[in-house]
């Protein structure tokens, strides 16, 4: 029993549902101080903080769960140690465990409100379509923006709509910068299972160009979405007070650095680039936050 549960849990991949809940948490609160929304009672503000997070969690969790139901063979090459090359779960028991999350995230979100919900339905439609037909996994560069879209600009984009209008520019702003780094830090984790993905017919950045190719390219997409912020800036879309967030720029390039000399971070199943890269994901959402709520 105990083997199960843990199984179900590693399904799950629980270092990854960090990112959708702190920055869709960090989000939200930016956006109801940056609004001066006011009319809300401080139980109302926290349970739909609480049901808007834990929704783009239970969809990421969900979408663990389906891209390990279907990545069967490219598994049991590159990651034998998963729950479903070892046997602990089905294929089919991950599908429905994956259904079952989707839909508690849908019916969450609508308790939130419609606008939501119709972005979280949007994100999930780019989940399930990254991992089944017509599995954009496989394809070159698109599997890139299937992730950076979702996790990036709509992501971001739902988070907003929660207290305030998601077709801002600040957001719409935020939410590309984010989507820009995503299409180049999601190369990161290609870089264990490049063998793997060759042999199952994936077609990847590192499996086709290599990982200093792959690098530069990442490298470049990374530090340009930061290096956005001061030109932002200047065009007034965005205010002063985030200028420090272009420093992120240099983490960037460590990362796209890690990224040819990379070995496999035994802690959190990825190699150390793909670690830090979602460390400064979860710190450009933290300086976002903190620095609105502080100037607004």
């Amino acid at each position: 029993m105990n083997q199960l549960f843990r199984g179900y849990v590693d399904l799950l991949r629980p270092f990854t549902l960090l990112a959708p809940l702190v920055v869709s948490s960090c989000v939200m609160i930016a956006s109801f101080v940056y609004t001066g929304k006011l009319d809300f009672s401080f139980s109302t503000i926290v349970f739909t903080i609480l049901a808007a997070s834990f929704t783009l969690a239970l969809v990421n969790g969900a979408s663990n769960a389906l891209n390990q139901a279907t990545d069967i063979h490219e598994d049991r090459l590159s990651k034998p140690y998963r729950p479903i090359p070892r046997g602990i779960i089905t294929s089919k028991e991950a599908k429905i465990t994956a259904s079952v999350l989707y839909a508690c995230a849908f019916l969450l979100s609508l308790t939130v409100h419609i606008l939501f919900a119709a972005f979280v339905g949007i994100i999930m439609v780019f989940s399930i379509t990254y991992s089944i037909y017509p599995r954009m996994k496989r394809v070159l560069s698109m599997n890139q923006l299937w992730v950076a879209l979702p996790r990036g600009l709509f992501g971001i984009l739902a988070s907003w709509s929660v207290f305030s209008d998601p077709f801002q520019p600040v957001p719409l702003a935020i939410g590309s910068i984010a989507a820009l780094f995503l299409f180049g830090g999601t190369t990161t984790k290609d870089i264990l299972d490049a063998s793997a993905d060759k042999t199952a017919g994936i077609q990847t950045l590192v499996n086709v160009v290599g990982v200093k190719t792959t690098a530069c390219i990442a490298c470049l997409c990374m530090s340009t979405a930061f290096l956005l912020i001061p030109l932002l800036i200047m065009f007034k879309v965005l205010a002063l007070y985030l200028l420090p967030l272009a420093l992120l720029s240099v983490l960037a390039l460590y990362i796209a650095w890690l990224m040819t000399h990379d070995k496999k971070n035994e802690r959190y199943e990825n190699t150390s680039s793909w670690t830090l890269m979602y460390a400064t994901y979860l710190l450009f959402a933290l300086g976002f936050a903190f620095l609105t709520i502080s100037f607004s």
